[in-house]
């Protein structure tokens, strides 16, 4: 209906299925999804294989994981553990952990803004086992094989002066872990989808995009080693939300026609404000952890 370019999405499974209420076919693009009726989790895999599949997209090629979760943003211990297993599970896929491997996880976004705290907040989740690994060896874990995980939570150029990409690139320098994992909050498109979607990609990711906000990516182009991007969307575009309701009172009016009318019903100034839940303090805690177990469970072998 409207112009899906201006209302901003950072998940790639939003991106497939803008394309399929249309008729354009979108080739270099695999999709397949997978049902736990059970449990009551959706598993969507969106491959983006060649470059006009990226063109197409708006991302790079490369594999994304969505993770759909109704219960996720309820407080279900049992639930979340469920969703830290798929997390591990997945990840495991995506790297080769079958030997020891220097891992390094960055947290990013805005502690101080509750719906860009999810990075922060997983950092204070994770099990630090590097500087244990470095100063007693593998014996000193009673593990055989146990990954150093390090952790760097640095903050938004407001509160630093530097692009979050600049700490990063030295962090990897300094460190140089074999593997980067990127933990931020995202935007959704669809509001049944905020704080129930969890997104595991192999492109890395860019922070600020789903807000309008671009910086350089943490990819592996810029930092020269592996980098999985993990995120939740927390926001929704506030466009979103009065596109979302007008459209159906506009059924009986043509598709142009439901287009002209949005466009001119929607003020310019909707598209730079953003929707979170009032809950989100409290589901971004049980998010938050959920995450840092999950990359617990797939960095110690569990």
């Amino acid at each position: 209906m409207l112009g899906n370019s201006r209302i901003r999405t950072d998940l790639a499974l939003e991106a497939t299925e803008s394309f399929s209420q249309g008729s354009t076919e979108l080739r270099g693009v695999e999709v397949k999804e997978q049902y736990d009726e059970e449990r009551d989790i959706r598993t969507t895999v969106v491959k983006i294989t060649t470059e006009n599949g990226a063109k197409a997209m708006g991302r790079p090629q490369g594999t994304y994981i969505t993770i759909e979760a109704p219960d996720l943003s309820a407080s279900d211990e049992d639930y979340h553990r469920e969703i830290s297993e798929e997390i591990a599970r997945h990840l495991r896929k995506l790297v080769n952990l079958k030997r020891e491997t220097s891992v390094l996880v960055v947290g990013l976004g805005n502690q101080a803004i509750t719906a860009d705290a999810l990075g922060p907040h997983v950092i204070d989740n994770l099990r630090m086992t590097r500087h244990i690994i470095r100063e007693y060896g593998l014996k000193s874990t009673e593990k055989e094989i146990l990954h150093r995980v390090s952790g760097l939570a640095p903050g938004v150029m407001a509160q630093t002066g530097m692009e979050t990409s600049e700490i990063v690139m030295g962090v990897v320098a300094e460190t140089k872990p074999d593997l980067v994992i990127a933990v931020d909050a995202l935007a959704a498109r669809s509001i049944r989808r905020l704080n129930r979607t969890v997104q595991i990609t192999d492109t890395g990711i860019h922070p600020g995009s789903g807000v309008g906000n671009h910086r350089i990516g943490l990819t592996e182009e810029n930092l020269q080693v592996k980098v999985i991007g993990i995120g939740v969307p927390t926001v929704v575009d506030a466009a979103t939300i009065v596109h979302d309701s007008m459209e159906h009172l506009l059924d009986a009016l043509e598709e142009q026609e439901q287009k002209e009318f949005l466009e001119e019903m929607i003020a310019p100034n909707l598209y730079s404000m953003f929707v979170t839940p009032k809950d989100v303090d409290e589901t971004v805690k049980y998010l938050s952890f959920t995450i840092s177990e999950g990359l617990n469970m797939a960095f110690s072998g569990v």
